[in-house]
C-alpha cells in the first residue's frame, strides 16, 4: 500500500529544495535554526537607549527582518521606544528582563546595545539560549570575559559579530588591498586617533537618587551595585555618563576609540595581542564627576610597528570653540598609517585616501560624498564619522545574511576580532590605572630612546599648555611599562595587573567560565 502525499506547488517546492540543499552545506547548528513566517529572520535588540536606536532603524530598514521584541531595564525608555516602533508600523514584544527575552522561541537573533559591562554577559547568556548576536563595541568589559564571549560562540556554535562599522568600509577594505604592494614603502607606525570633543560633565555632589521606573539591579548586573555620583542635566545620574567611570565604561578609548584601534590593528596586518604595552595621560582641564581620562596616549608595541593611540577631549586651546579639536594629517578621529614615501588617512568608518610624502593626493578609496572636496594637496578632509552613505554596505546586513546562511565566514566582524581590538583598550586602561603621578621632565626622562613615544608626550604637553594647563601642577599620569603574552592573555610578572584583567562577578550575574 502506497502513502499518498498531497501534491505541493512549485513554490513550495522550491522551497523545500532550497532548503534541503543548505542543509547539506551548512554547519549543523543550523539545523535546528528557528525562523519566523515567509522565513524572516527575528531580532530583538537589548537596550534601547542610545546605540540600540540605531540598531532598530537598521533592522526595521533590511528586508526580511523582523524586530520582535525589544528590552530595557528603564521603563521609560522601553515605552518611549515601543512607541516610537509603532509609528513605523512595528508591533514588538517588550521585555525589562533580559532572561525572560531569551527564554522566548519566536527570537532567532539577539542586538545587544547595553552599556559595556553588559555586553560579553547578555552575548553569552544569549549564546547559551541558542540565538545569534549582534554584541556593540567594545565586545567586553575586561579581557577576560571577552575570552569567554569567544569561547561560548565556538562552543554553542553561533553567528556572533561585533558592532564596529568600519569592518564593512568598502573604502578601507580597497585601501588595505591596495598597501600590500607596499607602494608608499615600508611602514613606520599606525596611529589612531579619538580627539572628540568631551565636555565636563560638572560635579553631582554626592550620591544620588535612582530615576523612577529603572531597575538599578539590572541595569549593575555584574558591575557592583552602589549608588550613582553623576549627574549631568542633560543624561541624569545613570545614561551615558557611566562611559567616564570604571565600573561600567573603559572611557573613550573603549567607547569611541574601540573604532580606530580596530582599523589600526588592520593597517599592522596584526592577528592578536601586542606584548609590550603602556599609556600616559590624566583627566585634566576640569573637576567633575568623571574617572577616565580625556587626555591620552597609548603604546602598543608590534614587531612590524608600533600602535600609537591618542585620545584628546579637551579643544584645541582655551580660547577655540568647545568643538574645535586638533588633527594629523586633517584627521580627528580616524587613522593615520604613516610609510616611508607617504601615509594613508581612514577619516570614517568607509574610506581612505593616500598621500605622498609631500601631502599631495595619490588615491582615494571609498564613495562618500565627503570625498567630493578632497583637495589635491593637503590639508586633508577634517571629518569625524558620519552616518553611513546610503550606498554603504550596511554591517547590520552583513550579520543578517550570516545568519540566514548560517556561515560564520561570512562576518565581516567575527568577535575574536572584536575581543582582540577590545583588549588593545583594556589592556592600555589597565597600564594607567596602574601608573603615578610624574613631573613632566619625569616622563620624558622615562621615554628615552623612544622617538614616538617622545613626540607623544611633547605634542601632548604641547595641547595642554594650550588649554593653560601647567602639567607642573596638574601632572599627567605614566603608566605601568607591560609585558603581555598573547597566547595566554596574561601579564608577565605582574599581579596587580592580571588583577585588572577581570573582576569579581555580582551574582546572579556572573559571567560564566569556558575552558
Amino acid at each position: 500500500m502506497f502513502n499518498h502525499m498531497p501534491p505541493i506547488n512549485r513554490r513550495q517546492f522550491l522551497k523545500r529544495t532550497f532548503a534541503a540543499s543548505t542543509m547539506l552545506s551548512l554547519p549543523a547548528r543550523l539545523h535546528s535554526a528557528a525562523t519566523g513566517a515567509n522565513d524572516d529572520i527575528r531580532v530583538a535588540v537589548v537596550g534601547i537607549r542610545s546605540r540600540g536606536q540605531d540598531h532598530l532603524k537598521n533592522y526595521v530598514s533590511l528586508r526580511g527582518v523582523r524586530v520582535v521584541a525589544v528590552c530595557d531595564v528603564d521603563g521609560r525608555v522601553l515605552e518611549e521606544g515601543v512607541a516610537r516602533l509603532k509609528t513605523k508600523g512595528v508591533e514588538a514584544k517588550s521585555y525589562r528582563d533580559i532572561r525572560a527575552l531569551l527564554d522566548s522561541k519566536e527570537i532567532d537573533a539577539v542586538s545587544i546595545a547595553t552599556p559595556n559591562h553588559w555586553h560579553a554577559l547578555g552575548g553569552i547568556w544569549a549564546i547559551q539560549a541558542g540565538k545569534d548576536v549582534y554584541v556593540e563595541k567594545p565586545v567586553s568589559h575586561n579581557v577576560w570575559e571577552g575570552r569567554q564571549l569567544v569561547r561560548a560562540a565556538e562552543k554553542h556554535r553561533r553567528i556572533v559579530q561585533m558592532g564596529v562599522q568600519s569592518r564593512s568600509g568598502a573604502g578601507i577594505a580597497a585601501a588595505l588591498e591596495w598597501i600590500k604592494s607596499a607602494p608608499l614603502g615600508k611602514l613606520r607606525m599606525v596611529r589612531g586617533l579619538c580627539y572628540n570633543p568631551r565636555p565636563s560633565i560638572g560635579l553631582a555632589g554626592g550620591e544620588q537618587p535612582i530615576p523612577e521606573g529603572l531597575d538599578y539591579d539590572q541595569w549593575c548586573g555584574p558591575a557592583p551595585m552602589t549608588a550613582p555620583r553623576r549627574n549631568n542635566p542633560k543624561n541624569g545620574p545613570v545614561h551615558y555618563d557611566w562611559h567616564w567611570t570604571w565600573n561600567y565604561g573603559n572611557g573613550d578609548l573603549g567607547n569611541q576609540g574601540i573604532h580606530q584601534m580596530d582599523i589600526a590593528r588592520r593597517f599592522l596586518g596584526e592577528a592578536g595581542h601586542s606584548r609590550r604595552i603602556f599609556a600616559a595621560g590624566g583627566r585634566l582641564g576640569y573637576k567633575d564627576d568623571g574617572e577616565t581620562p580625556n587626555s591620552l596616549f597609548v603604546y602598543h608595541d608590534y614587531a612590524k610597528a608600533p600602535l600609537i593611540f591618542e585620545v584628546r577631549g579637551l579643544p584645541k586651546s582655551k580660547t577655540a570653540g568647545e568643538r574645535e579639536m586638533d588633527k594629523i594629517h586633517g584627521v580627528g578621529v580616524g587613522v593615520v598609517a604613516e610609510y616611508e614615501h607617504g601615509y594613508i588617512i581612514c577619516p570614517d568608518y568607509w574610506n581612505a585616501a593616500a598621500y605622498d610624502s609631500k601631502g599631495k593626493l595619490i588615491r582615494k578609496f571609498g564613495d562618500h560624498l565627503l570625498w567630493k572636496d578632497v583637495p589635491e594637496i593637503n590639508p586633508a578632509p577634517s571629518a569625524e564619522p558620519k552616518a553611513a552613505p546610503a550606498n554603504a554596505e550596511n554591517h547590520y546586513a552583513n550579520f543578517i545574511a550570516a545568519v540566514r546562511s548560517g556561515n560564520p565566514g561570512e562576518l565581516k566582524g567575527t568577535i575574536l576580532d572584536g575581543h582582540i581590538s577590545s583588549a588593545l583598550c583594556h589592556t592600555a586602561n589597565i597600564s594607567y590605572l596602574l601608573g603615578k603621578k610624574l613631573s613632566p621632565d619625569l616622563i620624558r626622562e622615562k621615554f628615552r630612546g623612544n622617538r614616538e613615544a617622545v613626540d607623544c608626550f611633547d605634542r601632548l604637553a604641547a595641547h595642554m599648555a594650550a588649554n593653560e594647563i601647567d602639567l607642573k601642577i596638574d601632572q599627567l599620569t605614566l603608566g605601568e611599562f607591560l609585558n603581555f603574552d598573547p597566547q595566554t592573555e596574561q601579564f608577565i610578572g605582574h599581579p596587580s595587573a592580571n588583577a585588572l584583567l577581570t573582576r569579581e562577578y555580582r551574582p546572579p550575574y556572573v559571567v560564566p567560565s569556558f575552558v
